[in-house]
């Protein structure tokens, strides 16, 4: 027969059902925040001709809605990764979230372009010191081990799932209501995950009396602006042109002086030991890699169901559910199959199954089917890219000490913005170059498939250096191989 629990033990069982309720809590205002984060980075895509024709933006100023927002949010994330080391995760999770639903007021009441621009700019800048925050936070309040990997899981999934509903949600609130509304839409969800948070976040940080190193800040912030500066230039004056060539060679030499900086200074804002870590170094590399050809993937996938095949805006984000759910069921996936093959060998599968789904798409002709063309190689896709983000993530984190806790998340979420500009801006000249100034739909195809090919290689390779380079187990030191 069954004994009844003792007193103790009936105290504890509320406690701990406190503890978890207060957990899942954390990780879903983390959740939130990553995910308005990644959605915006797509979400006004499908809003640009309305913003357009109400604000008379010009093609350069076009370009700029999307451009504002991601080289502020490249520029700033390792600086917004330290803050939150430094003056306190929760601090700057509120102050990111802040700023950023304050930005999404101002972008949606803009009466004018540069209302719009500036109100974008302001929007990542909040971006990159909210991002770091969010998987901070989430490492924080979940001990190592498969807990924290599935908590990871999650993050991965709703940062993808961000991504991938930016064309579903911006095609249904610019058809039913206004492109206001793709970015006002924030402001009642940030609203509500500030609220939540202010409730059930608590404060850390890295409690060892370091100080912000402001010329490391000044100059990370200014050389990864100019390289992303760069990279958004060349989808409109190539990669030879001047325009192009002079932010990224000067934001390369800036960050070559950072790294001289760093290795000097007694507090610097990126210890350079943090690369010691084969995880980190690792993992960072290999999640530029893939962010390359994956956040291309949902571009060209948009593109192609509305110049080739005709589809509506809020039709085309309609046929690209699936593939949202899929990058979901990868990810949450992915914690199961790391307990049994490891994090590198899942990290390894996941490109492969992606890079297949990546060669099935280029095989995508102008009168595709839906099944064919969009829903069975996008499954396939996105499945692979949450497979390979979440034992990525995992193996960077891992390998950070916890004083760096802020600084090694700024860097994953960089790696994965940086990686995705460039290889949107990479692919946008292959497949342009295949076009050849064509617009009937068998030329645009042409150049659609070429850029699934070339990322198709993307992925192989990203398979290989995985599998030579990731550690076979994670390591929680700093210095760990």
């Amino acid at each position: 027969m069954a004994q009844a629990p003792s007193d103790v033990e009936q105290s504890l069982i509320p406690a701990s059902a406190a503890r978890s309720s207060r957990t899942w809590a954390v990780i879903l205002a983390a959740c939130a925040g990553q995910f308005l984060v990644v959605l915006d980075v797509s979400v006004v895509n499908v809003a640009l001709p309305s913003m357009r024709a109400d604000l008379g933006l010009s093609t350069t100023g076009l370009q700029w809605v999307l451009n504002a927002y991601s080289i502020a949010f490249a520029g700033f994330m390792l600086l917004g990764g330290r803050a939150a080391d430094i003056f306190g995760r929760k601090r700057m999770f509120l102050v990111g979230l802040g700023l950023f639903t304050a930005a999404s007021v101002a972008g949606g009441l803009a009466q004018e372009g540069w209302q719009l621009l500036a109100a974008r700019a302001v929007q990542g800048l909040g971006a990159a010191v909210l991002a770091p925050a969010t998987l901070t936070i989430l490492t924080a309040a979940v001990p190592p081990g498969p807990a924290r990997t599935r908590a990871i899981g999650t993050w991965s999934a709703v940062g993808a799932a961000g991504g991938a509903a930016g064309g579903l949600v911006g095609g249904a609130l610019t058809d039913l209501l206004s492109w206001r509304w793709v970015l006002l839409i924030n402001v009642p969800v940030g609203a509500l995950v500030l609220v939540g948070a202010a409730i059930w976040l608590t404060e850390s940080r890295a409690g060892d009396g370091r100080r912000l190193d402001l010329p490391g800040a000044v100059l990370v912030t200014g050389g990864l602006a100019a390289v992303a500066y760069g990279i958004v230039q060349t989808e409109e004056s190539g990669w030879t042109a001047p325009a192009t060539l002079l932010p990224l060679l000067c934001g390369l030499a800036v960050l070559g002086v950072f790294v001289a900086v760093e290795a000097r200074t007694g507090a610097p804002l990126m210890p350079l030991k943090v690369f010691r870590s084969r995880a980190v170094s690792a993992a960072n590399v290999a999640m530029l890699v893939c962010g390359s050809a994956s956040f291309a993937m949902w571009f060209f996938m948009t593109v192609y169901a509305q110049n080739v095949l005709d589809y509506t805006p809020f039709r085309a984000g309609l046929a690209l559910i699936p593939s949202s759910l899929s990058v979901i069921v990868g990810s949450k996936l992915a914690p199961r199959l790391m307990a049994k093959a490891g994090a590198r060998n899942v990290a390894v599968i996941g490109a492969l199954v992606a890079a297949t789904g990546f060669g099935w798409q280029s095989t995508m002709t102008a009168d595709g089917t839906y099944l064919t063309s969009i829903l069975g190689p996008g499954i396939l896709m996105m499945v692979g890219v949450g497979l390979a983000a979440t034992p990525l993530a995992s193996l960077a984190t891992s390998g950070a000490a916890p004083g760096d806790a802020g600084l090694v998340s700024g860097l994953i979420n960089t790696s994965r913005t940086m990686g995705g500009a460039l290889g949107l801006a990479v692919l946008s000249t292959v497949a342009a170059a295949r076009t050849a100034g064509g617009t009937n739909p068998e030329a645009l195809t042409a150049g659609y498939a070429l850029a699934f090919r070339t990322g198709t290689g993307v992925l192989v390779a990203a398979a290989v250096l995985m599998l030579f380079w990731l550690p076979r187990r994670a390591h929680s030191s700093p210095a760990g191989d």
